[in-house]
Protein backbone atom coordinates (compact mmCIF):
# COMPACT_ATOMS: atom_id res chain seq x y z
CA UNK A 1 0.00 0.00 0.00
CA UNK A 2 1.31 3.47 -0.90
CA UNK A 3 2.23 5.80 1.93
CA UNK A 4 -0.29 8.53 2.66
CA UNK A 5 -0.51 11.67 4.80
CA UNK A 6 -4.31 11.76 4.66
CA UNK A 7 -5.91 12.80 7.93
CA UNK A 8 -2.68 14.12 9.42
CA UNK A 9 -1.77 17.67 10.35
CA UNK A 10 1.12 18.37 7.99
CA UNK A 11 3.67 21.04 8.89
CA UNK A 12 6.25 21.99 6.27
CA UNK A 13 9.20 23.93 7.63
CA UNK A 14 12.46 25.33 6.36
CA UNK A 15 15.69 24.17 7.98
CA UNK A 16 16.46 27.70 9.19
CA UNK A 17 13.06 28.01 10.91
CA UNK A 18 13.58 24.70 12.73
CA UNK A 19 17.27 25.10 13.58
CA UNK A 20 19.58 28.01 14.27
CA UNK A 21 21.60 28.27 11.07
CA UNK A 22 22.14 32.03 11.27
CA UNK A 23 25.92 31.77 11.27
CA UNK A 24 25.89 29.41 8.29
CA UNK A 25 23.31 31.58 6.54
CA UNK A 26 25.73 34.50 6.36
CA UNK A 27 27.87 32.31 4.08
CA UNK A 28 24.83 31.24 2.07
CA UNK A 29 23.75 34.85 1.49
CA UNK A 30 27.18 35.71 0.11
CA UNK A 31 26.18 33.61 -2.88
CA UNK A 32 28.86 30.95 -2.48
CA UNK A 33 26.75 27.83 -2.06
CA UNK A 34 29.80 25.57 -2.44
CA UNK A 35 31.42 27.17 0.61
CA UNK A 36 28.13 26.82 2.46
CA UNK A 37 27.92 23.13 1.57
CA UNK A 38 31.49 22.58 2.74
CA UNK A 39 30.76 24.31 6.04
CA UNK A 40 27.66 22.21 6.67
CA UNK A 41 29.59 19.06 5.81
CA UNK A 42 32.37 20.05 8.24
CA UNK A 43 29.73 20.41 10.94
CA UNK A 44 27.84 17.24 10.06
CA UNK A 45 28.54 15.67 13.46
CA UNK A 46 27.67 18.91 15.33
CA UNK A 47 23.93 19.19 16.01
CA UNK A 48 22.51 22.58 15.09
CA UNK A 49 21.01 24.56 17.95
CA UNK A 50 17.19 24.69 18.16
CA UNK A 51 15.60 27.46 16.10
CA UNK A 52 12.56 29.66 16.62
CA UNK A 53 9.96 27.06 15.61
CA UNK A 54 11.67 24.12 17.32
CA UNK A 55 9.36 24.06 20.35
CA UNK A 56 6.22 24.14 18.19
CA UNK A 57 7.46 21.24 16.06
CA UNK A 58 8.62 19.15 19.01
CA UNK A 59 5.31 19.51 20.83
CA UNK A 60 3.17 18.82 17.75
CA UNK A 61 5.13 15.64 17.05
CA UNK A 62 4.40 14.55 20.62
CA UNK A 63 0.78 13.99 19.56
CA UNK A 64 1.96 10.86 17.73
CA UNK A 65 2.13 7.50 19.46
CA UNK A 66 2.83 3.92 18.53
CA UNK A 67 -0.74 3.41 17.34
CA UNK A 68 -1.53 6.65 15.53
CA UNK A 69 0.40 9.15 13.40
CA UNK A 70 -1.49 12.42 13.85
CA UNK A 71 1.20 14.94 12.84
CA UNK A 72 3.76 14.90 10.05
CA UNK A 73 6.62 17.39 9.83
CA UNK A 74 8.43 17.75 6.50
CA UNK A 75 11.55 19.83 5.78
CA UNK A 76 11.17 22.13 2.75
CA UNK A 77 14.45 23.92 2.31
CA UNK A 78 16.41 26.01 -0.18
CA UNK A 79 19.49 24.18 1.14
CA UNK A 80 21.27 21.63 -0.99
CA UNK A 81 20.94 17.86 -0.39
CA UNK A 82 24.40 17.69 1.25
CA UNK A 83 23.37 20.29 3.83
CA UNK A 84 20.16 18.34 4.25
CA UNK A 85 22.17 15.55 5.86
CA UNK A 86 23.00 17.87 8.75
CA UNK A 87 19.35 18.86 9.10
CA UNK A 88 18.27 15.23 9.44
CA UNK A 89 21.20 14.44 11.76
CA UNK A 90 20.23 17.37 13.99
CA UNK A 91 16.58 16.24 14.07
CA UNK A 92 17.70 12.74 15.04
CA UNK A 93 19.93 14.17 17.79
CA UNK A 94 16.93 15.86 19.41
CA UNK A 95 14.65 12.88 19.00
CA UNK A 96 12.44 14.50 16.36
CA UNK A 97 10.98 11.77 14.14
CA UNK A 98 11.25 13.73 10.88
CA UNK A 99 11.66 11.45 7.87
CA UNK A 100 10.66 13.50 4.82
CA UNK A 101 12.28 16.52 3.21
CA UNK A 102 12.91 18.34 -0.05
CA UNK A 103 16.13 20.27 -0.58
CA UNK A 104 16.13 22.50 -3.64
CA UNK A 105 19.55 24.23 -3.71
CA UNK A 106 18.29 27.77 -4.00
CA UNK A 107 15.09 27.10 -5.91
CA UNK A 108 11.65 27.84 -4.45
CA UNK A 109 10.51 24.83 -2.37
CA UNK A 110 6.92 26.06 -1.80
CA UNK A 111 5.68 24.27 -4.93
CA UNK A 112 5.82 20.98 -3.04
CA UNK A 113 3.26 22.16 -0.47
CA UNK A 114 0.25 21.08 -2.52
CA UNK A 115 1.38 17.44 -2.97
CA UNK A 116 2.01 17.35 0.78
CA UNK A 117 -1.44 18.84 1.50
CA UNK A 118 0.35 21.01 4.03
CA UNK A 119 -1.65 22.69 6.79
CA UNK A 120 1.19 25.10 7.62
CA UNK A 121 4.41 26.34 6.04
CA UNK A 122 7.05 28.11 8.13
CA UNK A 123 10.03 29.71 6.43
CA UNK A 124 12.41 32.61 6.89
CA UNK A 125 12.15 33.39 3.16
CA UNK A 126 9.44 36.00 2.52
CA UNK A 127 9.00 35.26 -1.18
CA UNK A 128 8.28 31.60 -0.45
CA UNK A 129 5.77 32.59 2.24
CA UNK A 130 3.95 34.95 -0.12
CA UNK A 131 3.81 32.28 -2.83
CA UNK A 132 2.46 29.71 -0.36
CA UNK A 133 -0.25 32.10 0.82
CA UNK A 134 -1.19 32.83 -2.80
CA UNK A 135 -1.51 29.07 -3.29
CA UNK A 136 -3.92 28.85 -0.34
CA UNK A 137 -1.55 27.35 2.22
CA UNK A 138 -1.31 28.95 5.70
CA UNK A 139 2.23 30.32 5.82
CA UNK A 140 4.33 32.69 7.88
CA UNK A 141 7.78 34.22 7.71
CA UNK A 142 9.62 33.18 10.86
CA UNK A 143 11.61 35.95 12.54
CA UNK A 144 14.94 34.25 13.41
CA UNK A 145 15.73 36.85 16.07
CA UNK A 146 12.56 35.98 18.02
CA UNK A 147 12.82 34.95 21.64
CA UNK A 148 12.45 31.20 21.92
CA UNK A 149 9.45 29.57 23.56
CA UNK A 150 9.22 29.04 27.27
CA UNK A 151 9.60 25.47 28.52
CA UNK A 152 6.93 26.04 31.20
CA UNK A 153 4.23 24.02 29.40
CA UNK A 154 5.78 20.78 28.14
CA UNK A 155 2.43 19.05 27.63
CA UNK A 156 0.60 21.88 25.92
CA UNK A 157 1.00 23.35 22.45
CA UNK A 158 0.22 27.06 22.78
CA UNK A 159 -0.53 29.04 19.64
CA UNK A 160 -1.69 32.66 19.41
CA UNK A 161 -3.33 34.24 16.37
CA UNK A 162 -4.14 37.73 15.29
CA UNK A 163 -7.68 38.09 13.93
CA UNK A 164 -8.11 40.31 10.86
CA UNK A 165 -6.17 39.13 7.81
CA UNK A 166 -4.99 36.05 9.73
CA UNK A 167 -7.92 34.02 11.11
CA UNK A 168 -10.46 36.31 9.46
CA UNK A 169 -10.51 38.07 6.09
CA UNK A 170 -9.17 41.61 5.85
CA UNK A 171 -12.65 43.06 5.22
CA UNK A 172 -12.73 45.06 8.45
CA UNK A 173 -9.06 46.06 8.22
CA UNK A 174 -9.77 47.63 4.83
CA UNK A 175 -12.49 49.78 6.42
CA UNK A 176 -10.13 50.82 9.20
CA UNK A 177 -7.34 51.80 6.84
CA UNK A 178 -9.64 53.67 4.47
CA UNK A 179 -11.94 55.42 6.96
CA UNK A 180 -10.38 55.25 10.42
CA UNK A 181 -11.21 53.76 13.82
CA UNK A 182 -14.70 55.25 14.28
CA UNK A 183 -15.86 53.93 10.92
CA UNK A 184 -14.31 50.54 11.70
CA UNK A 185 -16.13 50.31 15.04
CA UNK A 186 -19.44 51.33 13.49
CA UNK A 187 -18.98 48.89 10.61
CA UNK A 188 -18.27 45.97 12.93
CA UNK A 189 -21.07 46.84 15.37
CA UNK A 190 -23.59 46.99 12.53
CA UNK A 191 -22.42 43.61 11.22
CA UNK A 192 -21.96 41.91 14.60
CA UNK A 193 -24.26 39.02 13.68
CA UNK A 194 -22.74 38.53 10.20
CA UNK A 195 -19.76 36.14 10.30
CA UNK A 196 -16.51 37.30 8.78
CA UNK A 197 -15.08 35.33 5.89
CA UNK A 198 -12.19 33.06 6.72
CA UNK A 199 -8.65 34.36 6.50
CA UNK A 200 -5.52 32.46 5.44
CA UNK A 201 -5.12 30.73 8.82
CA UNK A 202 -8.68 29.51 9.25
CA UNK A 203 -7.71 26.10 7.76
CA UNK A 204 -4.91 25.73 10.32
CA UNK A 205 -7.24 26.60 13.20
CA UNK A 206 -9.69 23.99 11.90
CA UNK A 207 -6.90 21.39 11.66
CA UNK A 208 -5.77 22.18 15.21
CA UNK A 209 -9.37 21.86 16.37
CA UNK A 210 -9.54 18.39 14.83
CA UNK A 211 -6.22 17.45 16.41
CA UNK A 212 -7.45 18.66 19.79
CA UNK A 213 -10.57 16.49 19.46
CA UNK A 214 -8.21 13.50 19.19
CA UNK A 215 -6.15 14.71 22.14
CA UNK A 216 -3.88 12.21 23.78
CA UNK A 217 -3.65 11.85 27.57
CA UNK A 218 -0.28 13.59 27.60
CA UNK A 219 -0.73 16.46 25.10
CA UNK A 220 -3.31 19.17 24.44
CA UNK A 221 -3.62 22.40 22.45
CA UNK A 222 -4.34 25.86 23.87
CA UNK A 223 -5.17 28.70 21.48
CA UNK A 224 -5.55 32.44 21.88
CA UNK A 225 -6.98 35.22 19.74
CA UNK A 226 -4.82 38.32 20.29
CA UNK A 227 -6.26 41.28 18.44
CA UNK A 228 -6.14 45.06 18.32
CA UNK A 229 -9.95 45.05 18.27
CA UNK A 230 -11.88 46.30 21.29
CA UNK A 231 -15.56 46.57 22.21
CA UNK A 232 -17.90 46.88 20.39
CA UNK A 233 -15.91 45.25 17.54
CA UNK A 234 -15.19 42.22 19.72
CA UNK A 235 -18.62 40.69 19.21
CA UNK A 236 -18.28 39.99 15.51
CA UNK A 237 -14.99 38.17 16.06
CA UNK A 238 -16.49 35.95 18.77
CA UNK A 239 -19.65 35.26 16.78
CA UNK A 240 -17.56 34.36 13.72
CA UNK A 241 -15.72 31.68 15.68
CA UNK A 242 -19.04 30.43 17.06
CA UNK A 243 -20.38 30.20 13.51
CA UNK A 244 -17.36 28.10 12.58
CA UNK A 245 -18.00 25.82 15.60
CA UNK A 246 -14.48 26.52 16.80
CA UNK A 247 -13.52 27.66 20.28
CA UNK A 248 -10.37 29.45 21.34
CA UNK A 249 -9.22 29.18 24.94
CA UNK A 250 -8.39 32.85 25.38
CA UNK A 251 -9.30 36.07 23.59
CA UNK A 252 -7.48 39.37 24.16
CA UNK A 253 -9.12 42.51 22.77
CA UNK A 254 -6.33 45.02 23.29
CA UNK A 255 -7.67 48.13 21.58
CA UNK A 256 -4.33 48.92 19.96
CA UNK A 257 -2.08 48.23 22.94
CA UNK A 258 1.27 46.59 22.08
CA UNK A 259 0.80 42.83 22.00
CA UNK A 260 4.26 41.75 23.10
CA UNK A 261 3.88 41.86 26.86
CA UNK A 262 0.48 40.15 26.77
CA UNK A 263 1.95 37.40 24.63
CA UNK A 264 4.85 37.06 27.06
CA UNK A 265 2.33 36.17 29.76
CA UNK A 266 0.45 33.72 27.52
CA UNK A 267 3.76 32.02 26.62
CA UNK A 268 2.89 30.67 23.16
CA UNK A 269 5.04 28.31 21.17
CA UNK A 270 4.23 30.56 18.23
CA UNK A 271 2.35 33.76 17.38
CA UNK A 272 1.01 34.73 13.95
CA UNK A 273 0.20 38.30 12.85
CA UNK A 274 -0.13 40.10 9.52
CA UNK A 275 1.47 43.38 10.61
CA UNK A 276 5.22 43.69 10.93
CA UNK A 277 4.92 46.22 13.75
CA UNK A 278 3.06 43.72 15.90
CA UNK A 279 5.55 40.99 15.00
CA UNK A 280 8.50 43.16 15.92
CA UNK A 281 6.89 43.85 19.30
CA UNK A 282 5.97 40.21 19.84
CA UNK A 283 9.31 38.77 18.73
CA UNK A 284 11.03 40.42 21.70
CA UNK A 285 8.98 38.13 23.95
CA UNK A 286 7.83 35.02 22.02
CA UNK A 287 8.44 33.07 18.79
CA UNK A 288 6.74 35.03 16.03
CA UNK A 289 5.89 34.83 12.34
CA UNK A 290 4.67 37.36 9.79
CA UNK A 291 1.61 36.38 7.75
CA UNK A 292 2.21 38.44 4.60
CA UNK A 293 -1.42 38.70 3.55
CA UNK A 294 -4.23 41.24 3.39
CA UNK A 295 -4.35 44.97 2.78
CA UNK A 296 -1.46 45.69 5.16
CA UNK A 297 0.84 43.68 2.90
CA UNK A 298 -0.58 44.69 -0.47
Amino acid sequence: MAASLDGQLVVAISSRALFDFEEENTVFEQGDDRQYMDLQLQRLETPARPGVAFSLVKKLLAFNDAQTQRVEVVILSRNDPVSGMRVFRSAQHYGLPIQRGSFTRGQAPWRYLKPLRANLFLSTHLADVRAALDAGVPAAQVYPQSVHASDAHPNEVRIAFDGDAVLFSDEAERVFQAEGLSAFQAHEASKASLPLSGGPFKPLLEALHRLQSESTPHMRIRTALVTARSAPAHERAIRTLMNWNIQVDEAMFLGGLPKGEFLREFEPDFFFDDQTGHIESASRHVPSGHVASGISNA
